[in-house]
């Protein structure tokens, strides 16, 4: 049988996509706030500049998790972002 894709909704830019093309920040009760994996409260942000900066300037992470987002998630996330560029740049 066909697979339909698995879709959610980019805070920032509110495009539907893939889920394995987002990346994925978590709430969860005992660690507070992290990028992938676990359970709990969750939203969703695509790999691209224009969307991680509009998420920390309308602070979209904040209102979709109901809670403060830390700044060390939001730089892991543009250390994330400067390594798949990084890596795509090399591979041109």
């Amino acid at each position: 049988m066909n697979q339909r894709p698995i879709l959610r909704r980019c805070v920032a830019c509110r495009q539907l996509l893939d889920r394995s093309s987002l990346w994925r920040v978590i709430r969860d009760h005992q660690d507070g706030v992290r990028v992938d994996g676990g359970m709990g409260r969750s939203a969703y942000l695509c790999r691209r500049e224009a969307c991680l900066e509009e998420a920390r300037r309308r602070k979209r992470l904040q209102k979709a998790l109901r809670c403060q987002v830390p700044d060390d998630v939001l730089a892991a996330l543009e250390q994330r972002l400067r390594d798949s560029t990084d890596v795509t740049a090399e591979a041109n």
